[in-house]
């Protein structure tokens, strides 16, 4: 069974969800990740229903005013010598709009209920690659840490040879100093760096010493 069938679709069951492409959240949410052609034939039919629900809504709205005017012609024609031919031509038209409502009624019964599977299904898609990409993006932040913990262990390492090395030099220099003297030391074009000093050549360091 999928993550979607055994996860997914029993956490969503009863929760009135927000409709998607009406949600400014939920582009924000899907913002660089690509839609599978699923979804996006999903959110198409999610378009094309609302759309369609709005429609027939204004249909609804215009047969009932239009319904209204022909009521209010019966009643106008009342007086007239001609009114029972008139009264029996509106009340047909009256009756045309009572079934033009009746169905569109019909069909809007059933539309909430298409926009509502499709809506959902759309979810339940949303949430199965975002549940992929945030997988992948954990495993890539693992191995990312990996690395910089191997990296940091590595750099602590360098800076203790560097340390050691930068020792070593000193010891050298002063003990050669010492024995060879500095003309001597000169010729190995030495440099000494004590700790956070600048960095001095072995002539340089004999002529500070001889000016002190």
């Amino acid at each position: 069974m999928s993550k979607k069938d055994e996860v997914f679709k029993p956490a969503l069951k009863g929760k009135k969800l927000p409709i998607i492409s009406l949600d400014n959240k939920w582009y924000k949410l899907m913002n660089g990740i690509e839609h599978t052609p699923e979804m996006k034939e999903k959110e198409e039919q999610l378009k094309a229903l609302l759309k369609r629900q709005g429609k027939i809504n204004n249909d609804l709205k215009a047969v009932r005013k239009e319904k209204s005017v022909l009521m209010d012609k019966i009643v106008n024609v009342m007086d007239e010598d001609d009114a029972d031919a008139k009264k029996a031509e509106y009340s047909a038209k009256v009756n045309e709009c009572n079934e033009r409502i009746d169905a569109i009624q019909d069909e809007l019964l059933d539309i909430p209920a298409q926009i509502a599977e499709v809506n959902a299904a759309l979810m339940l898609d949303t949430m199965e690659i975002c549940y992929g990409t945030i997988k992948e993006n954990t495993d890539k932040i693992n191995e990312l840490n990996a690395q910089i913990d191997e990296a940091r262990i590595e750099l602590k390492k360098n800076i203790v040879r560097r340390q050691n090395a930068e020792l070593k030099n000193q010891q050298m220099y002063f003990y050669m100093h010492d024995i060879f003297g500095p003309e001597v030391i000169d010729m190995f074009d030495m440099t000494y760096n004590p700790g956070d000093k600048p960095v001095v050549t072995a002539a340089a360091a004999k002529k500070e010493k001889k000016e002190g």
